[in-house]
């Protein structure tokens, strides 16, 4: 047994440490955006399927506070479009509500673009107020430009009132009176499209300016993290300003440097630039892959690569596919079996097919050298013709034959 003065001096060491770890100034919060509760998904034929794809908006927040706990962040910011539409209906709400406060820390919110704020809105609606405040009251909606004083820092929105803002909504923070906050850090939460990285208009010199963001004009010296929404997938900006993207994808790739289903863990210090570490959230996987069919091949070749290269089957998939080349006319039939087993298997697959008719040897010489039946012989003859040509002719002389060789076997 230790003896009293060991206690005493083992009880000082740990006050000791409290002291030292509540000495730092740094502190650590996640950054998120987009999540767009409520997202209809209409594509996604199937309704189960959909109800699925859907649901996963809501479990991803699940996932979302196991990381809050184990990066013991502060608070969860929101950088806009917390719900897909300004008017979700109330199951969205209710299940989003809940969802949000079994995450046991603050969360702060601005409107973007989807759920923009201003009269009528889904922040102003009675019920979203009853559920936030039964289900959600940790949840805090920045509605206003204007800064919040935290303990640990100062929040500095940037809400979007319309879907559609032609004016800068960081525009306010270039006459703030900074000093006010002293060595607090301080984060700006803004949603929007950035310089040179936004979509353009179909004319080149007349860039898209709704919801644009000049971050260029900001005073950064006086600025510790910027935390952007809007783009899905996640990117950094500048050495302050990031985009989380949405923890849970909804859309397929978009080319190299577009990372969707992260979140960002973000450590912040007074002046100094902060220390972010993206975090896996998504569990839905969005495939893409192009495939180019012959009669050399087969067909064993695209099952190999639905299987082993993308390891497709998990009941968490969707795939754009697009598939060119030949096959013959029985290859043919036995892709679109194929085509409709995976259409089964996955949540959506999404089919670019570019496949041309291309009779075998054996196929033409069954269908053209008939001594039995010399009229079906002759059809035979002039639909592959036809076939070789280009139009709507050329896809019905297809089916036709297509049926041709099904009937005589």
């Amino acid at each position: 047994m230790l003896s009293h003065e060991s206690q005493l001096s083992n009880a000082c060491l740990h006050i000791d440490a409290f002291f030292v770890i509540r000495d730092v100034d740094h502190m650590t919060f996640l950054h998120t955006a987009d999540w767009q509760m409520g997202k209809p998904f209409a594509r996604i034929e199937d309704e189960q399927k959909r109800a699925i794809v859907r649901q996963e908006r809501i479990q991803v927040l699940s996932r979302i506070g196991v990381h809050a706990q184990e990066q013991r962040a502060e608070f969860i910011l929101v950088a806009g479009d917390l719900f897909d539409s300004p008017s979700p209906d109330k199951a969205t709400v209710s299940a989003t509500c809940a969802a949000i406060g079994a995450l046991k820390v603050p969360v702060y919110a601005i409107p973007g673009n989807h759920d923009h704020g201003g009269p009528g809105s889904v922040w102003e609606q009675p019920f979203f107020i009853h559920e936030r405040q039964a289900l959600a009251p940790n949840l805090t909606l920045l509605l206003q430009a204007q800064a919040l004083e935290l303990d640990s820092a100062v929040l500095l929105p940037c809400p979007l009132l319309h879907q559609h803002e032609t004016g800068d909504t960081t525009a306010w923070l270039r006459s703030t009176d900074f000093s006010a906050f002293g060595t607090k850090t301080r984060i700006v939460i803004a949603h929007g499209t950035v310089q040179d990285f936004g979509p353009t208009g179909d004319d080149e010199n007349e860039p898209s300016i709704a919801n644009y963001l000049d971050l260029a004009r900001l005073p950064m010296e006086e600025l510790d993290y910027i935390a952007l929404g809007d783009w899905h997938g996640m990117k950094q900006i500048n050495a302050k300003s990031w985009y989380s993207g949405t923890p849970e994808p909804d859309r397929f790739p978009r080319g190299a440097g577009n990372l969707p289903g992260q979140i960002l863990a973000v450590t912040v210090e007074r002046s100094q630039n902060p220390q972010v570490i993206p975090l896996s959230t998504g569990r839905l996987r969005w495939h893409e892959m192009k495939h180019t069919l012959s009669e050399e091949a087969g067909l064993a070749s695209l099952e190999k690569a639905l299987t082993s290269d993308l390891n497709l089957g998990t009941g968490l998939d969707l795939l754009r596919l697009t598939l060119n080349g030949q096959l013959g006319i029985s290859a043919l039939t036995e892709l679109e079996s194929l085509i409709s087993t995976w259409q089964a298997r996955l949540l959506r697959l999404r089919l670019h097919q570019k496949i041309s008719i291309a009779p075998t040897e054996e196929e033409i010489s069954a269908l053209t050298q008939r001594t039995d039946a010399p009229l079906i012989a002759k059809v035979a003859e002039q639909l592959l013709t036809q076939c070789r040509t280009e139009g709507e002719s050329a896809e019905i002389a297809r089916s036709a034959l297509r049926q041709l060789h099904a009937t005589l076997k």
